[in-house]
């Protein structure tokens, strides 16, 4: 869910900005699931940019307040969100973990890095959302140590439908920074890209694990 409009827009245009999002529909990458993308998001080179990461660690701030009051802590999904989160947390003045794929094979053996007791609300962030697996495995871990999820927010979605199922199947509020819907309008409004170009990327928007180019 897009709580902002106009944050949602302005989010899209600096992630075209900075190339943290490429949009390639005449030459598609190839994600680690196999499936062939026109478009590729990065939003980690946010990181390198001061006032950008500081504007979506604002935004991300407020939208938390907004949303879900003030949590005892923010959790970042590892490792995409681990700077962003940090950011947010740091802003908010509330501790911070991180939350990994699995837990470690040696030391510890930790897979939320930080410290979390049960009962405390937890917000969790992430950089992205694609079919929102890896997202859902993180609140899953939390959940198990006595956290109470409040929701995720993360900095942009490609929206998909079984993305919105999984969540919903979790029982997680997902809100977005921006979306791809936003991305297209931003995309056609400054010309980055071609109509033809649009209607392409409107289909595998459609059904990406069978999209071919």
């Amino acid at each position: 869910m897009i709580l902002n409009k106009e944050t949602a827009q302005k989010t899209a245009e600096l992630l075209l900005q900075i190339n943290a999002i490429k949009l390639q529909p005449q030459t598609p990458f190839a994600w680690a699931s196999g499936w062939k993308s026109p478009i590729y998001c990065d939003n980690r080179i946010t990181l390198s940019y001061p006032t950008i990461r500081n504007y979506l660690r604002e935004q991300m701030a407020n939208q938390i307040e907004e949303l879900y009051g003030k949590p005892d802590a923010i959790a970042g999904v590892a490792t995409g969100a681990i700077g962003i989160g940090i950011l947010v947390a740091d802003y908010m003045n509330i501790p911070f973990c991180y939350v990994r794929p699995e837990a470690k094979k040696h030391g510890r053996q930790n897979q939320i890095e930080g410290k979390i007791e049960a009962g405390q609300n937890v917000v969790v962030v992430e950089d992205l959302i694609s079919t929102g697996k890896s997202s859902i495995l993180a609140v899953d871990a939390l959940r198990s140590a006595g956290a109470h999820i409040k929701g995720m927010l993360a900095i942009f979605t490609y929206g998909f439908d079984f993305a919105v199922e999984n969540f919903e199947k979790a029982d997680v509020q997902l809100n977005t920074l921006s979306d791809y819907s936003h991305l297209l309008i931003q995309a056609e409004k400054t010309n980055y890209i071609s109509k033809d170009d649009m209607d392409v990327l409107g289909q595998w928007r459609e059904n990406p694990s069978e999209w071919k180019q």
